[in-house]
């Protein structure tokens, strides 16, 4: 993949599991929103120490934001519902 390209994705997240929005090594992204059907917290993580810098409730997007991840501190999205798979999603952009 080349600078610029888009980068998104859409799963079904199991209940109370997460996304984690990393690139593969060598790469960087910036992302500019990310979508939830559900209740859900964002960490920001090194794969060890875990930020929990927001949440949300219920169906919702963090729209026009500017995330920088990379392959050693990325978004981990959490599916806060216990009992049911939940659609989770994102989109932006490789600049590295």
């Amino acid at each position: 993949m080349a600078v610029g390209d888009v980068k998104s994705d859409l799963q079904s997240v199991a209940a109370s599991n997460y996304l984690d929005i990393r690139p593969p090594s060598g790469e960087e992204w910036v992302i500019h929103n990310i979508y939830h059907e559900y209740d859900v917290s964002l960490v920001f993580t090194d794969g060890t120490n875990e930020l929990t810098f927001d949440s949300d409730t219920g169906a919702g997007v963090y729209a026009k934001y500017a995330f920088h991840v990379t392959n050693s501190l990325w978004i981990r999205v959490y599916n806060s519902d216990t009992a049911n798979a939940r659609l989770i999603g994102y989109d932006g952009v490789q600049t590295k």
